[in-house]
């Protein structure tokens, strides 16, 4: 049976309120046990399984702190949903390897998300805004 749109969106809701808290646990448990992570552009690639993504979210939240994401839309379709959003918040560590300094720091993401026939999130690809965290994290 198809998901609904209020099923994905609650399952997509879930994943970034852990996100917002730093929740390496409940976020991973979002996923399906063989899950598809890919951040494109993350130097390790796609990996696959819960326990594979879990450095990804282990070094962002120690590069990104204070996070806010406001959804600006959603698009859906059988089993899966696409999502831009903008993050808001400050970089006191390394994002994407660039010194944060607990500068204030703000960009669009683009999340491509599948999920399984139980509502879990089975694939999870992300493009972030790179021109512009490299723009409000000058390097010296």
């Amino acid at each position: 049976m198809a998901l609904t749109r209020d099923q994905m969106d609650r399952k997509i809701d879930e994943h970034f309120r852990f996100e917002a808290n730093d929740d390496v646990e409940g976020v991973l448990a979002t996923l399906t046990p063989d899950a598809k992570h890919d951040i494109v552009g993350w130097p390790s690639g796609p990996t696959f399984g819960r326990d594979n993504a879990r450095p990804f979210y282990e070094t962002l939240f120690a590069d990104l702190a204070d996070g806010q994401v406001t959804c600006l839309e959603r698009l859906y379709g059988d089993g899966f949903l696409v999502d831009e959003s903008l993050w808001k918040g400050t970089a006191p560590g390394r994002p994407f390897g660039l010194e944060g300094r607990n500068r204030p720091l703000e960009f669009r993401l683009l999340h491509v998300v599948q999920f399984s026939d139980d509502g879990q999130i089975k694939r999870e690809s992300v493009w972030v805004d790179m021109a512009a965290i490299i723009q409000q994290l000058p390097q010296e």
